[in-house]
């Protein structure tokens, strides 16, 4: 590609050319999930208005659910690097469907949230498994653009599936879990015929012990090979605080919007979550292009202060329109970490430990996830949401600073090796 092409719409068009066959096949059964994304969206809404949960206990049973994300984590990403990527996934995926299947049939019961609880494990010990194959297949130099087309997919089918379900919502709520369960199922069964097992044998793995890539493998359990690489850590914590102030998206966002507009503020909600997804769509390809050449540490920063402006401004606003706009502002600071920080983490991951990083880091960065419907729902019930709102930005604001810090401290040659390469 010259240099005219990557700049222009024929770079962009040009841009998910020429990468391996697995990575399309994993884009596709990534749109199959992202149609079936029903549940989590309105988990805030099936608790509160479905199932009768006050804001509060809501806020502690999300935060409290997403320590079922833990145990699976861990246990499916050593086992994807001890038996291999297919298996885990494949085992835990169904699983994770059945507990929905369950749910559907449960309607209004209080044994819901128990299984939604059972659905996140499962969901937990599939994703260090996924992570560490689309690792595998990549490249270095084609491996942001791949990581960049897996995440389009996911959102190509994330722009239906909340408008779909939103309609769900008060008519059918069972079939939010049922339709979930199915297009998991149909996405996983794809991904278990089109694409192969993917684990480095010990051949690749030896071999990397006499190299000086970033990817080399460590002789040792993942804390000595996390300890080995302390900028994944201070990397992951400094996420953190986007992944608080992201949530908020799924957790204070539908209260707000309900709040303001009743039941047709699920409505907004719902169109809201699909120009999200619109938004990354439209919006991927042309930022990757724009940005590809830049550290990817600095192109993190500039997501965090998207984070900080969209998010910050939402207890300002109360008409549609403006919510439209800050949605869009937020979003495009999702594209830009999306795209830059999982290519960062992937190409300084050791070899050896690809899916136990898959699995420690992400719990790290969603450590702020995880608290954040706790924090939320203390803050909404004794302060109102426009005060959370106000945190939330603030939260943002700390997590830029401490990336900016981990890019103006890093050593010329390790910022040269983490500059992308561009075919």
């Amino acid at each position: 590609m010259n240099e005219s092409q990557s700049q222009g719409i024929k770079g962009m068009i040009h841009l998910y050319r020429g990468l391996p066959k697995p990575v399309y096949a994993l884009f596709i059964a990534t749109i199959m999930n992202g149609l079936g994304i029903f549940v989590y969206p309105f988990m805030v809404l099936l608790l509160t208005q479905h199932l009768g949960y006050s804001d509060a206990w809501t806020g502690i049973f999300m935060s409290l659910s997403a320590l079922a994300y833990l145990p699976g984590s861990f246990i499916g990403g050593k086992l994807a690097d001890k038996i291999g990527r297919k298996k885990v996934m494949i085992f835990s995926q169904l699983l994770a469907s059945a507990m929905f299947v369950i749910c559907g049939f449960l309607g209004k019961s209080h044994l819901v949230p128990l299984f939604i609880f059972l659905n996140l494990m499962f969901d937990g010990a599939t994703d260090p498994a996924r992570s560490a194959l689309m690792t595998d297949i990549t490249t270095q130099e084609n491996r942001q653009v791949s990581f960049s087309l897996n995440y389009l997919g996911f959102n190509i089918g994330f722009a239906v599936g909340p408008v779909v379900a939103g309609l769900f919502f008060y008519s059918a709520p069972s079939w939010l879990f049922f339709g979930n369960a199915i297009a998991a199922t149909v996405a996983i069964m794809y991904v278990a015929i089109t694409v192969p097992e993917s684990k480095p044998d010990q051949e690749a793995i030896e071999a990397s012990y006499h190299t000086d890539s970033t990817e080399k493998a460590h002789d040792g359990g993942w804390l000595s090979a996390l300890l080995s690489r302390p900028r994944l850590l201070i990397l992951a914590l400094c996420i953190t605080f986007f992944s608080f102030s992201y949530s908020q998206s799924l957790f204070a966002l539908p209260l707000y919007t309900t709040q303001l507009y009743g039941e047709a503020g699920a409505t907004l909600y719902g169109s809201i979550m699909s120009l999200n997804a619109i938004v990354v769509v439209a919006s991927n390809a042309f930022l990757v292009m724009a940005l590809r050449r830049y550290h990817p540490l600095r192109n993190i920063a500039i997501a965090g202060v998207l984070y900080a402006i969209g998010f910050s401004c939402l207890g300002l606003v109360q008409t549609p329109i403006w919510f439209y706009v800050l949605a869009t502002v937020y979003t495009l600071g999702e594209v830009i970490d999306a795209t830059n920080t999982h290519y960062y983490i992937a190409n300084n991951t050791p070899i050896s430990h690809r899916a136990r990083f898959s699995a420690v880091l992400p719990v790290i960065m969603g450590t702020g996830h995880a608290i954040a419907p706790l924090i939320g729902g203390q803050v909404s019930t004794r302060y109102g949401l426009d005060v959370l709102w106000v945190i939330v930005g603030i939260t943002a604001a700390l997590g830029t600073l401490g990336i900016l810090i981990l890019y103006w401290t890093e050593d010329p040659e390790s910022r040269k090796k983490n500059l992308r390469k561009i075919p």
